[in-house]
């Protein structure tokens, strides 16, 4: 099957304005004065003048946005096998609940009465993420896994404050595979950064570990598995050593997808863990949200009476049984306040809820095990079939969800990078890996196909890696060309993403790309 990806020399839709318009709203300002009155918007917020908004018709501004998402790649055009990203498939099961028009009229600040069914939804999403984790208290309001992050770092905080130890742990132990946002986080906390580095055998270092650890130690940041798509072999001893020093354990749940069903943070040893919703159940992932990052914890003691879940931010929804209705905790008694508006991102919570209640317990078990399968799968055949791409940490190990395979080898021969391997994809009209991540791995590709992909596709980017190789030695030049038939040719990367160069529009990126300079009025 050949592939060529939309092209449309697409205006801006500010310069598509003629002054037409596909809804006129008139009638209804009289509707609203009657129903409301005659409510003046106060001075000091008042517009001087209309906003300049387009004028555009219904039909140009459907076919302006049809357009554009021709040029657009994404879950439902082929596989987009982003490691560390999970980008499943997202069922439309769950669009058609996350978007019921009965939602959509619900205010956040109706009462708790009106919203029984919804509490009770958002209740059983809590308890379930509960008993996926091996977690006691959990709570939906962070709006992303970064957020679920920071969250958890203020918990870790907030243990050591209550305890009078704040001043003396001032230390967070962080992997160096961990996703970037680990020691930004802890870093935003307060903390310093302890970087561990990864064994040979693709565990944590455990003797620098050992090293490490001491009475300034707050707590361990881990993903398990890890960003190499492996099960940190030493997790017992790793948490009780965390422990013996009375730090906690923070697990970051981007993985949990190659592991659901078949262990749990909380009988690892973990007391704190945030799961992504994009990651792990189905919901949309991408734009930069928004999105969703639970957090759940072990409720164990602090100081006193005070407990975990006094310092867990809210909401947590629980069944009142003296007034026998689903109410809303806020926040803990202790806890550094609100981290999101509100219950959360519902949307997104309604559409992990109906993921998680279409497969069941048995169906989330089996999907974390085809995402297994589907890894070691492409694994086995690409160490078998190809010569000049390699496996660093562990090669003899099976991964679990995802796997990170070295370039280094083809671009030592050849002079081609992971870079060069990845454009070539695209113009096959398969989506590229992960780039370059971790850092811990020279020329990393990092591919995860997730439980929804097919046994023809990872075929298909197998095959492809082997032309790489032939096309590497025969001729390099045209790989470094590529791509061809996407709708943007190659850009200069660094520029690209150069905060003075960096630009909110495609038509500048294919401007760049053509070699072209193009100013935006």
């Amino acid at each position: 099957m050949s592939y060529r990806q939309s092209a449309w020399s697409e205006p801006l839709i500010y310069e598509l304005d003629r002054g037409r318009r596909g809804l006129l709203f008139s009638s209804l300002v009289e509707e609203f004065k009657k129903l409301v009155g005659d409510a003046p918007i106060p001075q000091e917020v008042a517009r001087e003048k209309e906003p300049e908004l387009p004028e555009v018709s219904e039909v140009e501004v459907v076919r302006h946005f049809t357009r554009l998402s021709e040029m657009s790649y994404g879950v439902d055009n082929g596989p987009v096998p982003l490691g560390s990203c999970t980008m499943k498939y997202n069922p439309r099961i769950g669009l058609k609940y996350a978007f019921d028009e009965r939602l959509e009229m619900v205010h956040p600040l109706m009462p708790e009465e009106k919203i029984q069914g919804l509490l009770q939804l958002l209740y059983e999403l809590q308890e379930w993420l509960k008993a996926i984790t091996g977690m006691d208290v959990c709570t939906l309001s962070p709006a992303a896994g970064a957020q679920g992050e920071f969250t958890g770092i203020l918990i870790i905080k907030g243990y050591h404050v209550a305890k009078g130890q704040a001043d003396v742990k001032n230390e967070i132990i962080i992997p160096d595979s961990a996703h970037g946002t680990n020691p930004a986080s802890a870093a935003m906390g307060g903390f310093k950064v302890v970087e561990i580095p990864t064994a040979d055998d693709g565990n944590l270092d455990y003797e620098a570990f050992r090293s490490a650890l001491g009475p300034q130690t707050a707590g361990l940041m881990l993903t398990n598995p890890s960003t190499l798509g492996l099960f940190e072999q030493r997790i017992l001893d790793v948490a009780r050593d965390v422990h013996n020093v009375d730090g906690l354990l923070y697990y970051d749940g981007a993985n949990l997808n190659g592991i659901i069903g078949r262990a749990r943070p909380g009988d690892m040893g973990f007391d704190i863990a945030h799961l992504n919703l994009h990651k792990t159940f189905s919901t949309p992932h991408g734009g930069g949200g928004p999105g969703a990052g639970p957090v759940c914890i072990k409720d164990r003691p602090v100081s006193g009476s005070l407990r975990l879940s006094d310092l867990l931010p809210g909401p947590v929804v629980y069944y009142d049984d003296e007034k026998q209705m689903y109410r809303v905790r806020w926040r803990g008694s202790n806890s550094p306040g609100s981290i999101r508006p509100f219950l959360g991102n519902v949307p997104q919570l309604v559409w992990a809820y109906t993921y998680i209640l279409s497969l069941g317990p048995q169906g989330l078990r089996r999907a974390g095990e085809v995402a297994t399968l589907n890894t070691n799968y492409f694994a086995a055949r690409v160490l078998k079939e190809t010569k000049l791409f390699s496996l660093p940490y562990a090669s003899s190990r099976p991964r679990k969800h995802e796997i990170v395979i070295s370039a280094e080898p083809l671009l030592n021969e050849t002079g081609v990078t992971a870079e060069d391997v990845s454009k070539y994809l695209l113009d096959a009209g398969l989506y590229a890996p992960t780039m370059y991540f971790p850092l811990i791995v020279k020329e990393a590709l990092m591919f995860e196909f997730t439980e929804s992909e097919t046994k023809e596709n990872i075929d298909k980017y197998v095959e492809k890696l082997k032309e790489v190789e032939e096309l590497a030695r025969s001729n390099p030049e045209k790989l470094k060309s590529t791509p061809l038939n996407t709708s943007v040719g190659r850009v200069d990367v660094v520029k690209a993403n150069h905060p003075r160069s960096v630009t909110p529009t495609y038509r500048v990126l294919r401007a760049r790309a053509s070699g072209k300079d193009l100013v935006l009025r």
